[in-house]
């Protein structure tokens, strides 16, 4: 008896040993496995429990069809369609609890959109060549992967690598075991912030929020943050949204690495949630500390916030940019968005006296917007006061419970 199915994926034909060990040492630590073999021209030692040929035809191809293309890339394409289709109908029928896939650039390129593919709270381990390489998009990954260098890894089984292979396999099946999944409850509302100094809603929203009887998830708007809450709300997840810290759309126009991709601020309004929305800390860009922020913007100051992190300030036409951005993003909404907008400020240290106040900066935005709302999809309340006021909170929770009222957002128990 096993307690545990991990689902193994790689190349058979090309990685054999290396997908055999990772599943003796599984299978020694009283795990269950399930294999897939996305090879293209070879065959696997012995058959896997599901074949290339199962792949390529879940994907609405074939294998021949793959050697035919006489291209590896997309040749990898058809298998990677293929695989997800397999690996969602599979974890839906319940028939593996986690997953650890083994590849070099092509496998992991596969092997992200099958993390993708895959729920929050479903551990995902993927080994490769690649791993944490800047070659790795941040839109690429999915919320909760992990990773380990496959190190020493590019040819046969040595000492090296299986350290890497048995940490991967230990890691996956334990988490499979250990794993406590959303328990979805309560009602659950997302919301975006950018720590509890620079934005503060959250200590008064969370309470108050709790109380009512709904689940509040707050998300680091520092990219993959984002992209957690993008893809919890394209699952529709939420019930409702707060997304009150817009940083990491401004840090995508502005060419930063560190972004969720080009589609935040859309997947809860392509979902039907309704949308509570607030410009926190749009005054910022952020930067990866390894990125050239100074041959990229010359003409600013760059702030070292950390090691990690560089920041310049958004000029006010970027700001009236952003703006336009965020409504054109909002305005396709399929649910209600209400825009909240404090007119005394964005985050902590914009207010006046403080270093990063930039009253130009933040009277451009606030005119743009106010220039652009409310139209016939966004409602508008702006405040005279900060984004850190008990105003703001206040303004969040009626527009909140109105929503409750007329049954757009449901009634908790």
């Amino acid at each position: 008896m096993t307690d545990k199915t991990i689902l193994i994926i790689g190349t058979y034909d090309t990685k054999n040993d290396e997908l055999e060990y990772m599943a003796e040492r599984i299978t020694s630590q009283g795990g269950g496995v399930l294999t897939m073999d996305v090879s293209v021209l070879g065959d696997p030692d012995k058959p896997t429990d599901i074949s290339k040929h199962q792949v390529a035809e879940a994907g609405g191809s074939s294998i021949q069809a793959a050697i035919d293309s006489g291209d590896e890339n997309v040749a990898m394409q058809i298998m990677a369609e293929g695989a997800v289709a397999v690996v969602t109908q599979g974890y839906a029928a319940g028939d593996f609890d986690g997953v650890v896939i083994l590849g070099g650039s092509m496998g992991t390129d596969l092997a992200l959109d099958v993390c993708q593919s895959l729920p929050m709270g479903v551990p995902k381990y993927i080994v490769s060549t690649v791993s944490f390489s800047h070659m790795i998009p941040g839109e690429r990954l999915s919320a909760d992967i992990q990773m380990i260098l496959w190190a020493g890894g590019l040819y046969g089984l040595n000492s090296i690598c299986k350290s890497s292979l048995s940490q991967a396999a230990g890691a996956v099946l334990v988490a499979a075991r250990a794993v406590e999944p959303p328990a979805n409850d309560r009602p659950m509302v997302g919301m975006t912030s950018l720590g509890s100094s620079c934005l503060k809603y959250m200590k008064a929203l969370k309470p108050a929020l709790e109380a009512r009887g709904y689940d509040l998830v707050v998300f680091h708007s520092t990219g993959m943050g984002g992209m957690a809450y993008e893809s919890l709300a394209s699952q529709k997840q939420f019930v409702c949204v707060m997304d009150f810290c817009l940083q990491e759309v401004c840090n995508h126009m502005a060419g930063s690495a560190i972004n969720s991709g080009s589609q935040r601020l859309t997947s809860a309004g392509a979902a039907g949630i309704p949308q509570l929305v607030a410009p926190g800390s749009v005054d910022l860009l952020d930067f990866p500390g390894w990125q050239d922020v100074a041959s990229m913007y010359p003409e600013r100051h760059v702030h070292e916030h950390n090691r990690l992190i560089h920041c310049i300030f958004s000029s006010p036409e970027e700001r009236r940019a952003q703006a336009r951005e965020f409504i054109e993003r909002l305005s396709q909404a399929t649910a209600p968005v209400h825009f909240i907008l404090p007119e005394g400020g964005i985050e902590e240290w914009d207010r006046e006296g403080c270093d990063m106040h930039d009253p130009e900066g933040l009277g451009a935005f606030v005119e743009e917007v106010k220039g652009l709302l409310p139209n016939d999809k966004i409602e508008l309340s702006a405040l005279d006061a900060h984004i850190n006021d008990e105003a703001f909170v206040t303004r969040a929770l009626e527009v909140f419970d109105n929503w409750v009222e007329q049954g757009i957002v449901p009634k908790a128990n």
